[in-house]
């Protein structure tokens, strides 16, 4: 039996909602699947209808959008005055909204130069469990008085409120972008350039581990300084690589950035460097990338779920599933803590929203 489906087209619509229904699974444009499997009883509150750019002025550097925005579209207007999400949201060609991608605290490629979604996230609009409207932040950056609200809701997964507004700074996009992919001998050499890379003072848009061992590095900046650059990357590593330039480049990284990496579950794991060797020798021939410099990686996983859990478990780890069919989303180490119980309770007093405990990740 399918579920029902609301959707509303207004912020008072979703408000009604949250007072007269029980149990409500906000979703986007569905490119994350596993997190939205209905459980008995739910509501499926498409969000789509609330897509509007509200407030876009260039020169500011700031971007409000409804939760429903998709992203390809808010990514085109971005582009046509120079400027970009710097923290590169992934699946935006699988029809991705900016809500989806704030509430599943997803981040891209492209994170290592400035941050995840948390360093960009300005403000939020969200409805809470008994239909209130509630604000957090603004449209400046030094805004932050209390509870940081904005950075509450990445990766809340519907579970604290209904998204409904956001507000974003944005980036001047580079003049230009090359790519640099340099294999290495083995795993231990590849971490050991990755890590004197991550100490540098090179600025990387990103800082990528393909599996076994190579480096994918991607700089960015002013068209006529990058061959030189390159050649200075080079030369701090001690060897060769492939260079990727011109449509070719951008083409590569649009592709990454669908995160289709093969057959199976879509997994997102946060980590760091150190972790990488353990799950190395676990994971396997599961294809995989990690990004910003080993501290996020998306799997694709064509195994059972419940290996993989007890696997991340094993290692200390918690992960997401977001593509892939699972009655838990959430697997690995159990990241539920008496303040995130305290902060749904506070939002959700009538358990309104999805029925297990709010655990962020980014």
């Amino acid at each position: 039996m399918s579920p029902a489906t609301l959707r509303p087209n207004s912020v008072a619509e979703v408000q009604e909602a949250v007072r007269t229904k029980r149990h409500l699974l906000p979703r986007g444009g569905g490119s994350k699947p596993a997190l939205l499997t209905p459980g008995e009883g739910q509501t499926v509150l498409d969000m789509t209808g609330l897509g509007q750019v509200l407030e876009y002025d260039p020169s500011e550097y700031v971007l409000v959008t409804q939760a429903g925005a998709r992203l390809s579209e808010v990514e085109a207007l971005l582009a046509q005055h120079g400027q970009y999400l710097p923290f590169d949201p992934p699946l935006g060609q699988q029809g991705a909204t900016l809500g989806g991608t704030v509430a599943a605290g997803l981040s891209g490629p492209m994170r290592q130069r400035y941050g995840g979604v948390r360093d960009f996230i300005l403000g939020v609009q969200f409805v809470d469990g008994v239909g209130q409207l509630v604000r957090g932040g603004g449209k400046v950056v030094k805004n932050a008085a209390g509870f940081d609200l904005p950075k509450l809701m990445v990766g809340s997964l519907g579970r604290l409120g209904i998204l409904t507004e956001l507000a974003f700074k944005v980036f001047p996009l580079p003049k230009a972008t090359a790519t640099l992919r340099v294999a290495f001998p083995g795993l231990e050499a590849a971490l050991e350039a990755l890590y004197k890379l991550a100490g540098s003072p090179i600025e990387l848009y990103a800082l990528d581990l393909e599996p076994p061992a190579t480096l994918t590095l991607r700089l960015g900046g002013l068209a006529e300084a990058l061959p030189a650059r390159l050649e200075r990357l080079q030369a701090f590593l001690g060897r060769d690589g492939e260079r990727l330039e011109g449509e070719a480049e951008t083409a590569y990284w649009r592709s990454l950035n669908d995160l289709n990496l093969g057959e199976g579950a879509l997994v997102k794991v946060a980590l760091t460097a150190r972790h990488i060797p353990a799950l190395e020798a676990a994971l396997g021939p599961a294809p995989r990338r990690y990004l910003s410099a080993g501290h996020l990686l998306y799997l694709a996983w064509d195994g059972e779920l419940d290996a993989l859990d007890r696997l991340l478990g094993a290692q200390g780890l918690s992960g997401l599933v977001l593509r892939g069919s699972t009655h838990r989303p959430q697997i690995g180490i159990d990241l539920s803590q008496a303040m995130a119980h305290k902060v749904t309770q506070a939002l959700d007093p009538q358990g309104r929203f999805a029925r297990q405990p709010y655990a962020a990740q980014d």
